[in-house]
């Protein structure tokens, strides 16, 4: 049996002119942000501002992950424990992690045939619960119709906070992911769009929410060294009213991402060429059913999504198992226990979750996802649409002749 030899992990080496950035920082021993020498702004406070400018946003903050990211942006806005906070059904763990751990209650909201939030089931959920919080997950680096979802929250007073994992340097209608709602939080982990092995980062337009982040962050008093901030002088309240729950970025690690982001449209083009790529191919298979996205979105292709409908969970399973063999770990929502990055809602039992989502079980049950390295070419992407279309065969002929 043919197999695909490259690695679905394998990530692109870190950059010569980040490496060097880095190995500045430590030959420095000035690793902690606040840690600077006479005039120094430091490579955190330098990564804040120009990310906060590709938003077109005036305040950023660096943090520990992307996580860590969301759970701030909660408190920052003013979360109180107890309170409900509305969420995808389909997103990754960590979303309805960071509420929990921010004290809130997730109240999961359906989704639509393409795997973001309906904004039906979205007013009904906030309508149901009273929520004033709603954490929008651009799950996959899928955006839905932000004009439908915005129009649903406006009217409700609802806060919004966007989990742009996976939508680093994407839009909708010309707008940046990330500045829809009151906070966009990103994340820098290994397999995102620029790479620190861990990090995240926050940005907003508010002056208090983002007065409060700061402290939040663990500045301690020594916020006048952000670059990205309000003035210093209007935090004399905020600063002796706000708890430090320390969680920053340090020097090193903003040094490795700061040229990363410099090449972030660089990088989009190329994660684009690799998804047009494995789109066109995987539309001539039959069984195959791709996910439809709005024309105002204009993605970051970093991985690829496709259901197979009408499929039952006996032939898929030998479809995945079919993938594997062929060195393609593609991994699918349906599976009864999570596994690697991939769970379903009905997987975290630490949820009160009583609300039907039909379609998000309709959805989840045949949904496959496959990530796209760029230590991948076209070529790649052309060989490994062969072998899904083999295992594709190979799981319709197993049970033809079992049956």
């Amino acid at each position: 049996m043919r197999r695909f030899s490259k690695s679905f992990t394998q990530q692109e080496a870190i950059p010569d002119t980040a490496i060097d950035a880095a190995v500045a920082v430590m030959r420095s021993g000035r690793l902690h942000r606040y840690n600077l020498a006479e005039g120094e702004q430091g490579e955190t406070a330098l990564l804040e501002q120009e990310f906060a400018a590709s938003l077109g946003v005036p305040y950023a903050m660096a943090c520990a992950s992307g996580g860590y990211a969301l759970q701030l942006a909660l408190r920052a806005c003013g979360l109180e424990a107890g309170d409900k906070v509305l969420c995808n059904a389909f997103t990754l763990s960590p979303v309805p992690g960071s509420i929990v751990a921010a004290g809130g209650e997730p109240i999961l909201v359906d989704i639509l045939d393409d795997t973001t939030v309906d904004p039906a089931d979205l007013a009904r959920a906030a309508d149901e619960s009273g929520a004033r919080f709603f954490m929008l997950s651009h799950m996959r680096g899928h955006i839905g119709d932000m004009s439908a979802i915005m129009q649903v929250c406006d009217s409700r007073d609802i806060t919004v906070i966007e989990d742009c994992a996976h939508t680093m340097g994407a839009s909708y209608d010309g707008k940046p992911s990330g500045t829809f709602g009151k906070v966009g939080c990103f994340s820098t982990q290994t397999y995102k769009h620029i790479n620190s092995g861990e990090g995240g980062l926050l940005a907003c337009s508010d002056d208090e929410v983002m007065r409060r982040a700061i402290i939040l962050s663990g500045s301690y008093m020594l916020y006048d060294r952000h670059l990205a901030a309000p003035d210093a002088a209007s935090f004399d309240v905020t600063r002796l009213m706000t708890p430090n729950m320390s969680g920053r970025m340090d020097n090193l690690r903003a040094a490795i991402l700061r040229p990363q982001l410099a090449d972030l449209q660089q990088r989009k083009s190329r994660w684009n060429a690799l998804y047009s790529s494995m789109e066109a191919g995987l539309k001539g298979l039959r069984g195959v059913s791709l996910i439809a996205r709005f024309p105002q979105e204009d993605f970051v292709g970093s991985s690829i999504q496709f259901g197979l409908e009408g499929w039952g969970k006996e032939k898929i399973s030998h479809f995945i198992a079919g993938c594997e063999a062929r060195g393609l770990p593609v991994k699918w929502y349906g599976k009864p226990l999570p596994e690697d990055y991939t769970s379903r809602y009905d997987s975290w039992s630490y949820l009160d979750n009583n609300r039907p989502l039909p379609n998000a079980d309709r959805v989840l049950s045949t949904l496959c996802d496959l990530r796209l390295p760029l230590t991948f070419d076209v070529d790649d992407c052309g060989d490994i649409v062969i072998l899904i279309k083999d295992a594709l065969h190979d799981s319709r002929t197993l049970l033809s002749v079992a049956s």
